[in-house]
């Protein structure tokens, strides 16, 4: 069976930025042909910089992101018997790697796997992925609206996000999604979203008038950087007090 394949995130604001890269590299030659090399340098450079950018990019959606996600998994020192939902699992990168972490548990995709935020979206991907991984068995999906889930209250140990919930146009509207998700997780269960830029502040100033516990926002490092140290991912942690 041929291994997983994951995508690339946004494809189109890739492909996008690779035209303009190219723009400037064109320009600069035909000035540097036409003019002289000094005429020619700032779209040069400006080409470069925005490739090198670009090249960041293309690391953290193709690489750094499981990496990062790996030592996420890995700090919170699970049983392996968990019931774990991903908001907008996509094609599986955080959903598969759970699930690896869940041989008795069961982890659980919902999204409305839209071409736009990654390429190849669908849910037969997520399942092939799950399936080449070996943890199919485990794996299921749904399609759902994130600020309307469609689970029973308190039906999850942990909900995760990766780089999801920033698309949802509106602050009010992304904190529906996340007083969803806050209110499909068990009573001692944890949160986990990864997030854009400041965003994550934005979920935990909803979190705490919910009452969450032990809400921190830490930034994931370079490996998760998106072009630049000015577009990085945050990630957000937050537990549901345990029951009375």
């Amino acid at each position: 069976m041929p291994g997983a394949r994951y995508g690339v995130d946004a494809p189109y604001g890739f492909s996008f930025v690779g035209l303009v890269v190219v723009g400037f590299w064109v320009t600069g030659l035909v000035m540097a042909v036409t003019v002289d090399l000094v005429a020619a340098l700032p779209a040069l450079l400006a080409g470069t910089l925005l490739a090198g950018c670009l090249a960041l990019s293309l690391h953290t959606s193709l690489r750094g992101k499981f990496l990062v996600w790996r030592d996420v998994l890995d700090e919170l020192d699970l049983r392996g018997d968990e019931r774990l939902l991903d908001l907008g699992c996509g094609r599986g990168a955080v959903l598969v790697a759970a699930a690896r972490r869940l041989p008795r548990g069961r982890a659980v995709g919902v999204d409305l796997w839209r071409g736009l935020h990654q390429s190849g979206n669908s849910p037969a991907a997520t399942l092939r992925n799950a399936r080449a991984e070996g943890v199919a068995d485990r794996v299921h999906v749904h399609g759902g609206d994130l600020r309307r889930l469609p689970y029973a209250e308190a039906s999850f140990d942990l909900v995760g996000s990766s780089l999801t919930v920033h698309t949802i146009f509106g602050a009010h509207t992304r904190a529906q999604a996340i007083a969803e998700a806050y209110r499909v997780l068990r009573p001692g269960g944890r949160l986990l979203i990864a997030d854009l830029g400041r965003t994550p502040r934005e979920y935990a100033a909803v979190l705490a008038r919910l009452d969450a516990q032990d809400i921190r926002v830490r930034s994931l490092g370079w490996r998760a950087w998106w072009g630049s140290p000015w577009v990085p991912t945050r990630l957000l942690t937050a537990r549901k007090p345990d029951a009375p």
